[in-house]
Parts: structure tokens; C-alpha cells; sequence
């Protein structure tokens, strides 16, 4: 199974993206999706992660700003993000880790937010 992020790209400061992960196909035992994202020198960070339950969890620097949000049936994850501001670029990885700890990364979109 493979993770594919899309939606990336240039915005200017105050603007929003939506990226999307989409899986290649059913990853058994799946319980956590979510976002990571990493910049030039620094480790990778999480953004923001959703439980099979539905709760979510944010980085204090995107709370209120992000969302993230899962279509069960389509087998996607997205991440809405609005009032982008220029620390947010960086690469995004879409996640996914099972009940027995394998974990799933996706390829990675670059998203630059220009001031």
C-alpha cells in the first residue's frame, strides 16, 4: 500500500491549500492518519493526526488554522489550511501508522507560503 499526497504549491501569505493523501489501497489495522511536515536541516514534525475515532490532534503552531479531516469510503485524508503564513512551508507527509506500529509514509508535497 502507498500513500499519495497532492494539493501543494505557492500561496502568499493569508492564503489557504488543501492537500490530500490518498491510500493505494486498504492498510489493515490502520488507526492513526495524519500529516507531518519537515524544512531544510530540522526533523520531520508533526502537523496534525485523526484517530479511528475521530479525535484529532494538532501542533500548537496550526491549531486554529488547520484542519484535518478523513473520507472513510474514499480512503482519504485532507489537510484544509487557512491563514498560511511563511513559517508553514516546508515538505507535508501524509502518515499512516496500524495497530501493530508499521508505519506508512507518503512521497511528500512541497507547499511555500511567500510573504
Amino acid at each position: 500500500v502507498q500513500l499519495q499526497a497532492s494539493g501543494g504549491g505557492l500561496v502568499q501569505a493569508g492564503g489557504s491549500l488543501t492537500l490530500s493523501c490518498a491510500a493505494s489501497g486498504k492498510i489493515v489495522g490502520v488507526n492513526v492518519r495524519g500529516w507531518y511536515r519537515q524544512t531544510p536541516g530540522k526533523e520531520r514534525e508533526l502537523v496534525a493526526l485523526i484517530l479511528n475515532n475521530g479525535l484529532t490532534n494538532y501542533a500548537d503552531s496550526v491549531k486554529g488554522r488547520f484542519a484535518i479531516s478523513r473520507d472513510i469510503r474514499a480512503n482519504t485524508v485532507a489537510l484544509q489550511m487557512n491563514s498560511l503564513i511563511p513559517e508553514d512551508t516546508a515538505v507535508y507527509f501524509c502518515y499512516a501508522k496500524t495497530n501493530y506500529d508499521r508505519v506508512y509514509w507518503g512521497q511528500g508535497t512541497q507547499v511555500t507560503v511567500s510573504s
